[in-house]
């Protein structure tokens, strides 16, 4: 028999914790991210600007220098990292808090996006490391445009599992991102994007694409696996 690959498509959230703040901690609306993340990344821009001098066509260099490098973190953070299977009890429960409850219950409104508990830290510990290769200004450029990028990602995330997209590169991508969860989670780990799936040779041939794609709406909805 083929492995499960998802426990429940209910949009409602699972529990995870007993204790009541740190299940608070786990679940976010969609709109959170934007809403928190906005106003760090204009901040990140006037920094840049302003205290940094910088002039506006170095500043947009970088910003889309970082929104690129987004791309790949993604791609290396979902493959390497949130698909890596600790063996140990303690590593496999935070890798269930991490990802494996979205594998789990991949419709799940309330944890489609990172919460800020975690995106938070991780975004701290990113800052301080690209700290060592950047002067302070040109990083404020480069880090707003990694920050748009998360928060595409974050967005097109949610979406990918709720938006109904008809035709179109939106479809495209929700098809490859849908494959990857309901048909082979060892393929396809680009969300926002499929580019670097290209270029690492870990997508889906494009006639299990075409061929599967059909197959998807029914499987999303439960009724088959």
């Amino acid at each position: 028999m083929a492995k499960k690959l998802f426990v429940s498509n209910s949009e409602e959230s699972s529990r995870m914790f007993k204790n009541d703040f740190l299940e608070s901690l786990t679940k976010i609306h969609y709109a959170v991210p934007l809403v928190f993340w906005i106003p760090v990344i204009i901040y990140f821009i006037w920094k840049a600007l302003v205290p940094g001098e910088l002039s506006g066509g170095k500043v947009f260099l970088y910003f889309v220098y970082g929104l690129a490098f987004w791309t790949l973190a993604e791609y290396v953070l979902h493959r390497w990292v949130f698909h890596f299977e600790p063996k140990s009890k303690f590593g496999q429960r935070v890798h269930f808090i991490f990802h494996g409850v979205h594998h789990d219950f991949p419709k799940d409104r309330l944890r489609l996006v990172m919460p800020l508990s975690a995106s938070i830290p991780m975004a701290a510990i990113i800052y301080f490391i690209f700290y060592l290769f950047f002067q302070e200004y040109t990083l404020a450029a480069f880090f707003a445009g990694f920050l748009v990028g998360y928060l595409i990602y974050d967005e097109s995330h949610y979406a990918m599992h709720h938006a109904n997209f008809k035709s179109g590169l939106f479809k495209k991508i929700k098809d490859h991102h849908m494959l990857h969860h309901y048909q082979d989670p060892e393929h396809g780990f680009g969300v926002s994007s499929y580019l670097w799936d290209v270029i690492f040779n870990s997508g889906f041939a494009k006639n299990k694409t075409r061929k599967d794609s059909n197959k998807l709406k029914n499987v999303e909805n439960g009724e088959t696996n």
